[in-house]
């Protein structure tokens, strides 16, 4: 290639841009961390009210783990409620209730334990 196929219309060295990575003081949007966010973008609540239904479908992680396995972790757990209506649970934020929820479904209806 010459230089003639260089150069932009008004005789100037054309300028050729390459996949580097930016210094963080030119980004222009903040990182994660500078926004005070948790390190995964699934931990996060959602602003606006959603739905069971919305909340059933965000996955809060999506990955392989340190043994290759490939994990996907729901943000919500979506539990049935003792009068019949189901209830979305943070998999964060209500972490206690979520094991208040496995513990109570392994007790027969004496409450005696069940191990597998």
């Amino acid at each position: 290639m010459t230089n003639e196929n260089l150069k932009n219309q008004n005789n100037q060295p054309k300028e050729i841009k390459q996949p580097v990575s930016k210094d963080w003081h030119s980004r222009e949007e903040p990182t994660a961390k500078e926004r005070n966010l948790t390190a995964n973008p699934g931990d996060r609540i959602a602003d606006e009210p959603q739905s069971i239904e919305e909340k059933a479908q965000q996955v809060a992680v999506d990955a392989p783990d340190i043994t290759g396995d490939h994990i996907k972790v729901p943000t919500y757990f979506i539990v049935d409620e003792p009068n019949g209506e189901q209830k979305a649970l943070h998999h964060v934020k209500d972490a206690e209730e979520i094991s208040d929820v496995i513990r109570q479904a392994r007790v027969d209806e004496n409450g005696n334990r069940i191990w597998w």
